[in-house]
């Protein structure tokens, strides 16, 4: 079984994209890879996930649900502690019955724009409020999903693939060559919908390859 950590406050791009070559994710400074987690009193094989950018499309599902948020405005700024994207944080976290982070802290460093690395908030409002947010961390060649928020009101929008859609699409404008979602695990568990995505590779701990994945029927 594969448990290693470390803390660093300032990773170079190259640095970053090496780092998610070979499994690594970070919460704020807090960099970790792991090969097994318990999940609903099961252990599972943890699955580090990226999208090879050139081979990505839309499946129809994914199209859809690029239509139904096709009248919500989005931009992209520098990662930060605001107060609507907070009250959205604390209005997220009363989806989970168990587990619920405490705070965005959780996830991001103090200096969350730039420490670790190059991070950016991935914004969706409606009339200027926001309906969800994501945080998504820039190497030189790819960039990685960190977390990301949305109003359980508008359930129907599927908001958490729509912000994962707009990452993926300003990697594509940006150049990136691949995309991580972060993990999944290999048997059926909470994050499949990261599975939903053509042009998937997994990292096969055995062997440190990146092989594809097909995508989960449902994309």
């Amino acid at each position: 079984m594969l448990n290693q950590a470390f803390e660093c406050d300032d990773v170079p791009p190259e640095a970053m994209d090496e780092l998610w070559a070979t499994g690594w994710r970070h919460f704020g400074s807090h960099f970790f890879r792991y090969s097994h987690t318990i999940e609903t009193d099961e252990w599972k094989q943890i699955t580090p996930l990226r999208i090879r950018l050139s081979q990505f499309s839309l499946s129809s599902s994914q199209r859809r649900v690029m239509r139904r948020n096709a009248d919500l405005e989005w931009e992209i700024e520098t990662a930060g502690f605001r107060s609507d994207t907070v009250r959205l944080f604390d209005l997220h976290k009363q989806r989970f019955k168990d587990g619920a982070p405490d705070s965005l802290a959780d996830f991001l460093s103090p200096e969350p724009g730039h420490m670790p690395c190059l991070c950016h908030e991935i914004r969706v409002l409606t009339k200027g409020n926001l309906l969800a947010a994501s945080f998504l961390d820039a190497g030189k060649n790819a960039a990685s999903g960190i977390y990301a928020v949305f109003d359980p009101r508008h359930q129907r929008r599927s908001l958490g693939i729509f912000t994962m859609l707009l990452e993926i699409q300003w990697c594509i404008d940006s150049g990136r060559a691949f995309y991580y979602p972060g993990y999944a695990t290999q048997e059926p568990g909470l994050y499949d919908y990261k599975k939903q995505f053509r042009g998937l590779e997994y990292l096969d701990w055995s062997d440190g390859q990146w092989k594809s994945l097909a995508p989960c029927p449902s994309a």
